[in-house]
This record gives structure tokens, C-alpha cells and sequence, in this order.
């Protein structure tokens, strides 16, 4: 199987401050992200900005953790690189770029490396399923948060 992972993008009706405080706020994700199911922070930097956490993700055939280091660059970047976990390798990144007054393009990417055994069970019709999820919907997902009344 090949690293599992892609790019979605969305414009969205809300300024890029609304974006990026959705975005950074790592520990409020599991209530809008599909398939994150929690989000354990276990270090802050000076800010109160969340710097690793153990991430539990519904893979469908498990639940699959990770430990994960983030890096701010407010407020066009968000990226992340597992440190230790299920999966062989993990990073992925929210980019947000202004496009006038009140609109932002959100782009996300994830690059995930599943590892022989695990990837022997996410085959097919999961696999697509699981992209689905983890990839494709979520910028329609932070468009839902920011633009929400």
C-alpha cells in the first residue's frame, strides 16, 4: 500500500483569524474533525499553544495513536510530524491564506505511512473510505466551524 494521504482544499466565508483560531485549537478538534476521536495535549509552549499531544484516530479497522509534535506559524500554518505511534510515519499540515475581506482558501495535507502490517488491512474500498475522512473532508469541516452561527 502507498502512504496513505492527499490535499483538499476549500474557500471559505470567514476571515483567516476565525480559520486559524479553529485550526489551533488542537484540543477542541475532536468535536469537528471526523475520525479524531481525542486529542490528549501533554505539552504547551510559554503562549498556552499546544505543542504535542497524543492524537486517537478511528482507522475503521482500529483505533490508531500517535504522538505528535505541532509547529504555529499563525496564522497561515499548522503542521505536525508524529513522533511516536501506530503508523510508520505521520505529518500533515493546515495551510490558510487570505483572499480578501472575510474569505480564506484552507488547504490540508497529511502524508501517513501505515507501516506493512497495518497497511495490509487498509486495502481497497477502506482505503478510499479512510482518505475520505482523513483528507477530503476536512476542510468542508472547518468551513462548518468558522461559518457556523
Amino acid at each position: 500500500m502507498a502512504n496513505l494521504g492527499g490535499t483538499a482544499s476549500m474557500e471559505i466565508e470567514a476571515p483567516i483569524e476565525a480559520c486559524w483560531a479553529a485550526v489551533e485549537d488542537l484540543g477542541a478538534a475532536p468535536e469537528w474533525q471526523a475520525g479524531l476521536n481525542a486529542m490528549d495535549v501533554r505539552e504547551r509552549d510559554a503562549e498556552g499553544r499546544v505543542l504535542l499531544a497524543e492524537s486517537t484516530s478511528d482507522a475503521k479497522v482500529r483505533q490508531i495513536k500517535s504522538l505528535v509534535r505541532f509547529t504555529h506559524e499563525a496564522p497561515h500554518r499548522l503542521s505536525w510530524r508524529q513522533e511516536k505511534g501506530d503508523l510508520r510515519s505521520l505529518e500533515g499540515a493546515w495551510e490558510l491564506e487570505a483572499l480578501g475581506p472575510g474569505r480564506t482558501r484552507a488547504t490540508y495535507r497529511l502524508d501517513g505511512d501505515p507501516g506493512r502490517v497495518l497497511g495490509m488491512l487498509i486495502r481497497g474500498p477502506v482505503e478510499d473510505r479512510l482518505r475520505e475522512i482523513l483528507v477530503g473532508g476536512r476542510p468542508a469541516e472547518l468551513k462548518r466551524r468558522v461559518e457556523a452561527p
